[in-house]
C-alpha cells in the first residue's frame, strides 16, 4: 500500500487519518495550526485571501496526511480489519 513514511496512523473507523504517530506528523500539524493563525491576520483586510489561504493549506494538509498515513486511506471498520 503505502511505502513512504509513516506520520500519521489509520482511523479506526471511517476514512482518513487519525493522530500523528511520529514527530514529523505532530510538527507538520503544528504549523499548518500556526499559518491558519497567521493567515488570520488577512481578514482584516480580505476574506477572500484569508479563505484562498485556509482552504489552500487544508488541501495540501489532506494531500500530504494521505500519503504518510500508515497503511493508507481506506475504509476501516474497526477491529475487523
Amino acid at each position: 500500500m503505502n511505502e513512504g513514511p509513516e506520520w500519521f496512523a489509520p482511523k479506526r473507523y471511517g476514512y482518513g487519518a487519525g493522530l500523528p504517530i511520529a514527530w514529523q506528523g505532530w510538527a507538520f500539524t503544528a504549523g499548518l495550526i500556526v499559518l491558519i493563525m497567521l493567515a488570520a491576520l488577512l481578514i482584516r483586510f480580505s476574506l477572500i485571501a484569508y479563505l484562498s489561504v485556509v482552504i489552500s493549506l487544508a488541501l495540501l494538509f489532506t494531500i500530504i496526511a494521505a500519503r504518510t498515513t500508515r497503511g493508507g486511506w481506506r475504509w476501516r471498520w474497526g477491529d475487523r480489519d
